[in-house]
């Protein structure tokens, strides 16, 4: 008699699951764990939550501005964020991107009917790299379709909580496949990158056609202890709160497996010393954490600045 209330809950979870991966916006990362020490040791380079996308393009402008000032004293090299207007393909990137060592690219198909995740891409070589990672994540999109169907072929009860779990699947399954066909075929689907250079670059790169903001973060010194979070092409109103912890989608395996969602954050083997005009950022396949979406947070923080230092050690 167990096993009628065993599929029932299953299946409750199913669609709970499955619409966290339709509702909400996604941030893949690589698979990481924070460097020893402080947990807190960690710079924000981006819109937070609460803040408005005008407000923090403001304030990216005023920092470059303070940053390129003849008054002001020299600087030398200097990580950024820097933002798109649009979704753009590979190819474009070099252009625009130009005078700069870019470390990470980051992606996403934008479809009409579903949120999907965004995708980081390391970078060594443009456009090549975007286009392997494009062809890499067209792969993973692929692996999850198969997924899905599975998990709703295995729900043949017409009872209400299955109908909807088998629903919830075939959509997921949909979306899965609509980005990697989009992928597979070199979508115009990067909007932001993590570039290093010197401050009249930068200048040179905010002042290109289709660059929506640069964002100078001097007091970066690693990666792996840098947060990115590149608003979105289409963002243009307060940013929400910070995800919480949700059950993932579940995988083929017969259980619920848990997806913690976790930062964009570089790989922690790469200590970032140099100003290589490759900027060489290698790491491990990526994972899929979940977070779900949340109720924008009203704010009056359009002063809050662009980066968020939460160490007491961090550098100014």
């Amino acid at each position: 008699m167990r096993g009628a209330p065993a599929t029932r809950l299953v299946a409750a979870v199913a669609v709970a699951s499955a619409g966290v991966l339709l509702l909400g916006t996604l941030w893949l990362s690589r698979p990481e764990t924070v460097p020893a020490g402080d947990p807190g040791d960690v710079v924000r380079v981006g819109v937070v939550q609460g803040q408005t996308v005008p407000g923090y393009l403001d304030a990216t402008r005023d920092e470059l501005g303070a940053l390129t000032d003849p008054s002001a004293p020299a600087a030398g090299e200097t990580w950024a964020l820097v933002s798109l207007e649009d979704y753009v393909a590979a190819g474009v990137l070099p252009d625009l991107l130009a005078d700069t060592a870019v470390a990470q690219v980051y992606t996403r198909v934008s479809l009409a009917e579903g949120h999907t995740p965004v995708v980081r891409i390391p970078v060594y070589r443009l456009p090549a790299d975007v286009l392997s990672g494009m062809l890499d994540t067209a792969l993973e999109r692929d692996r999850e379709h198969a997924e899905y169907e599975q998990l709703a072929r295995r729900l043949t009860g017409d009872d209400e909580n299955q109908v909807r779990a088998r629903r919830a699947y075939l959509s997921a399954a949909r979306t899965a496949s609509a980005e990697a066909s989009a992928y597979r075929s070199g979508c115009s689907c990067a909007f932001a990158a993590v570039v290093r250079a010197a401050p009249a670059a930068l200048r040179g790169v905010a002042d290109r056609p289709g660059v929506r903001a640069v964002d100078p973060a001097p007091e970066v010194r690693q990666l792996d202890r840098t947060e990115f979070r590149p608003p979105l092409p289409e963002q243009n109103g307060t940013v929400p709160a910070e995800p919480s912890r949700s059950p993932a989608v579940p995988t083929g395996s017969g259980g619920i497996a848990s997806r913690p969602p976790a930062p964009i954050m570089s790989s922690p083997e790469a200590s970032v010393t140099s100003a290589s005009s490759t900027g060489a950022v290698r790491t491990t396949p990526p994972s899929i954490p979940a977070p779900q979406e949340r109720p924008a947070v009203p704010s009056a923080s359009d002063v809050t600045p662009a980066h968020d230092v939460t160490s007491r050690s961090a550098a100014p």
